[in-house]
This record gives structure tokens, C-alpha cells and sequence, in this order.
């Protein structure tokens, strides 16, 4: 008779981290939820930030969010977790304004500096200046960079908007771009820092592809995350002009708090250097099994 146990210690791993990821993702459904049933004065204070909760969106979804998963350490580096999306993604996923919304489509998406819209738009996005590095690692290969594969970027405004999808901004596609990664596995954007809307921290959403050249819809992804900012930094530029209500909202939620961040953020808290005077840079290392 064969019997489950019979199958060996890399069997019983391997359902240790299902079981694991499975509760996982139950954890971060019943947090979704309860957000959603606030209702009332909370769908009211979301909407007067313009970003929105990343649960119970009103955009028509083609895909599925993934699921929040810890960092799996991989000789001395660590999988990225994966994150939903969010449902701003304009990667294809879904729709805004009865149509798909896709900026990896977009003639000019491929860029570094995504501060202004591309195409027929010409809006820009004005905040404290932030340069964000992401580095992007092997966890198969000793942490080997990865050179040639293509970063998808995007977040919100200082105001808490999302290009393509929020009040007053549907026609512009500003802080969304996409990057190759150099030699040295380095994709570079050249940003604001994003403002903070009600019931999220700070954060950026990005998408890893195999190139830029399959890099135009989202079925081709790799892995979706987001990345998290240090307190300070978020304090500071919160205390300037022209970031709407973000200082209020972030001090009423923590990392410890945040329906995406609650179970863990060690690999994707950026290491952060600068000032709001000289403009901030945001490093991130990301591994990925290739």
C-alpha cells in the first residue's frame, strides 16, 4: 500500500510551504474583506483621496490578483514576494472607462523618466523628485545579476490618483514606464514620490518581464510586487506643499496595518538616501527564481 509518508522528506517540505502560503492567502482574503465591509464613511474618505482601496475596485478585472506570499531566502538572497497588482495595473489585466486599459501598449512606454504622459496626453506629475534603482537578482544563480529583462513601474500621484483610471487624471498615463535592466541587472526611473491615499501605506507597484519586448501585456509577467518606503521619508515629504491629504492618511495606517504589507516586508522596504531638498533615491533588490 503506498502511503503520503512513503514520499520523503523533500515531499513533506514542499507541502509545509503550500500549507503555509495557502494560510497565507486566506490571512490577507480576510483582511480584503473587512476592509470592504467599513462601507459608509470609508468608501467616502477613499474617494476624496482619489487613489482608492486595492480591494472591491469598480474597474471591470480580466485577471486574477495574486496572491501575498513571504520571501523565500534561495542561497543568500530572497524571492520577491508576490503582490496584486492592484486595480490600476494598466498592463492589459483590466479595464477604465469601458475600454482596456493597457500602457505597455503605449508608442514611448519603454523610458526612464515617467514623470509626463506619453502619446496623445501631456499632462505631468509634480511631487519631490525620487529616482528609484530596482536590482534585479537570480535566486538561482547565487544572486547573479539579470541583464535584459524588463521592469514594469507605475503608482499613484501626489494627490493619491492613478493615471488612467482616477478623477481628473483618466486622459494622462504619467508614473508608468517600463526599463530594461542594464549589465549590471539595474533598471532606473526617474519619479516623483507617490502621494498617500487612504487605507494603503506609501507604495510602488512593479512587474518583472522576460524583456521589453514581451513586456505588453500582463500574461507575459514574471512576478508582480510592490515596494515599501522607511517612516521618515514619508514624513518628511508629507510635511511639503502639494501632497493633498497624504500626511493624515499615513498617520492613520503602518506597515503593521496595511492590508498587503501585515505579513511581512523585509525584502521590499526600500533602502532610501537623499532629502526633500535634494530629491530622494530608492533602492530595491529583487530576486526572482530564472
Amino acid at each position: 500500500m503506498h502511503h503520503d509518508h512513503d514520499l520523503g522528506l523533500a515531499h513533506d517540505l514542499n507541502r509545509l510551504q503550500q500549507l503555509a502560503l495557502e494560510r497565507r492567502t486566506a490571512l490577507r482574503w480576510l483582511l480584503g474583506a473587512s476592509a470592504a465591509s467599513l462601507g459608509g464613511a470609508g468608501a467616502l474618505a477613499l474617494a476624496g483621496c482619489g487613489g482608492g482601496a486595492e480591494v472591491g475596485a469598480s474597474t471591470t478585472s480580466t485577471s486574477s490578483s495574486s496572491s501575498g506570499s513571504s520571501g523565500t531566502s534561495t542561497t543568500g538572497c530572497s524571492i520577491i514576494p508576490s503582490e496584486t497588482e492592484g486595480p490600476y495595473p494598466g498592463d492589459g489585466s483590466n479595464s477604465a472607462n469601458g475600454s482596456i486599459a493597457n500602457a505597455l501598449a503605449l508608442s514611448g512606454i519603454v523610458r526612464s523618466d515617467i514623470r509626463t504622459s506619453i502619446g496623445n496626453a501631456s499632462g505631468t506629475a509634480t511631487g519631490i523628485p525620487l529616482q528609484v534603482i530596482v536590482e534585479l537578482v537570480n535566486t538561482n544563480a547565487s544572486c547573479a545579476d539579470l541583464a535584459g529583462y524588463a521592469i514594469y513601474l507605475w503608482h499613484c500621484d501626489a494627490l493619491g490618483r492613478y493615471s488612467m483610471y482616477s478623477s481628473g487624471v483618466t486622459a494622462e498615463n504619467y508614473l508608468r514606464g517600463v526599463q530594461a535592466t542594464a549589465s549590471d541587472g539595474t533598471a532606473v526611473f526617474q519619479t516623483i514620490y507617490p502621494g498617500c491615499y487612504s487605507g494603503r501605506v506609501p507604495h510602488i507597484h512593479f512587474e518583472v518581464y522576460r524583456s521589453t519586448t514581451t513586456a505588453t501585456n500582463w500574461n507575459n509577467k514574471l512576478r508582480t510586487s510592490q515596494l515599501c518606503f522607511p517612516a521618515e521619508s514619508n514624513s518628511a515629504v508629507y510635511a511639503t506643499s502639494g501632497y493633498g491629504n497624504s500626511a493624515s492618511n499615513n498617520n492613520a495606517i503602518s506597515l503593521a496595518t496595511d492590508g498587503i504589507f501585515s505579513d511581512g516586508y523585509s525584502t521590499q522596504m526600500a533602502t532610501m538616501t537623499g532629502s526633500v531638498g535634494a530629491g530622494y533615491v530608492a533602492r530595491i533588490k529583487v530576486g526572482i527564481a530564472a
